[in-house]
């Protein structure tokens, strides 16, 4: 029962994460230490279960899957993403510079975290991390594009999104806004709109158990090269989280919220001088080092407990 507890908190941080465009709810797997058992346990999930349930019955799939595990996790997911929307949103307008700063400091601690899984470096392991970078800062600098919202481009949305969350360093949400879908799927979510949702959750299963399986074979296999390329990801993820920017493009949603595209990355003094406000500079950093220490606090108790 505890175990099932600290699988639905590390759910809702994970789906606390994927709320925050920038952040990703796979970087807090990966430092939560549930990030190969969740890619493990989701591959499990092909059509070999039907002929082990007409064999074996259902308790044999559930134990297969680890049912309870995916469940507690997918709970814990879900709470955060029904119940944290509009905070997130809320604190993303009102206090952008202690958000982005805590999470700075959270990934930062994750790509260290993630250097130190590399058993061995090469001139190979450098240039996957240099590509991880480049595609992760590509996919955050990019210019958006606006799909028409119909059914296909919500389940399609899905289904590239979850690949996205399921990536440290690759925001989903961020891919939602480059889809132009960010917006609409999040006014899914406040407004509780079943079809809408019912239709993205779809995508989301159909991206995730294809996904899987592909990301689980590169870990078993390209291990070194795999993690170096994800640390890339995270180091590039930097970018979007640094937390004194100014928006360069823009575009008001439905709501009629200007949600920023494209930001420029300044310094502290020139955010001063630009924008005409506050740094936040002292607060900022505490905030990275409260993020940064987390991780840490994550990764000792993750010893501890696998030690037990």
């Amino acid at each position: 029962m505890n175990q099932n507890i600290l699988t639905f908190i590390k759910g809702i941080a994970m789906g606390a994460a994927d709320v925050i465009p920038g952040v990703s709810g796979g970087t807090i797997a990966f430092i939560t230490g549930i990030y190969e058992p969740l890619l493990k346990n989701i591959s499990r999930v092909n059509p070999s279960l039907f002929l082990k349930w007409r064999q074996e019955g259902f308790v044999a799939v559930w134990k297969h899957v680890h049912g309870i595990f995916l469940t507690s996790l997918l709970m814990g997911i879900l709470t955060a993403i029904f119940t944290l929307a509009k905070a997130v949103s809320y604190a993303l307008t009102e206090h952008p510079i202690i958000i982005w700063s805590f999470f700075f400091g959270l990934i930062v601690a994750s790509a260290l975290h993630m250097l130190r899984q590399v058993d061995h470096w090469s001139v190979k392991n450098i240039a996957f991390t240099i590509a991880g970078f480049f595609c992760a800062y590509g996919i955050t600098t990019i210019s958006p594009i606006t799909l028409e919202f119909n059914m296909l481009t919500v389940f399609i949305s899905g289904s590239i999104a979850i690949c996205a969350m399921i990536l440290p360093g690759i925001s989903g949400s961020s891919v939602l806004l480059l889809l132009g879908m960010y917006a609409p799927v999040l006014d899914a979510v406040k407004s509780l709109n079943i079809p809408i949702l019912t239709l993205f959750a779809l995508g989301c299963l159909v991206g995730i158990l294809s996904f899987s399986h592909g990301l689980l074979w590169l870990l078993n296999n390209v291990r070194s090269s795999t993690l170096t390329f994800l640390t890339g990801l995270l180091i590039g993820a930097l970018v979007k989280v640094w937390p004194w920017k100014a928006a360069i493009s823009s575009h008001v949603n439905s709501s009629g919220d200007s949600i920023s595209f494209v930001e420029k990355v300044l310094s502290p003094s020139a955010f001063e001088t630009i924008t005409g406000h506050s740094s936040q500079l002292v607060i900022a950093i505490l905030m990275m080092i409260i993020g940064f220490g987390l991780v840490l606090g994550l990764e000792i108790a993750s010893k501890k407990l696998a030690s037990r």
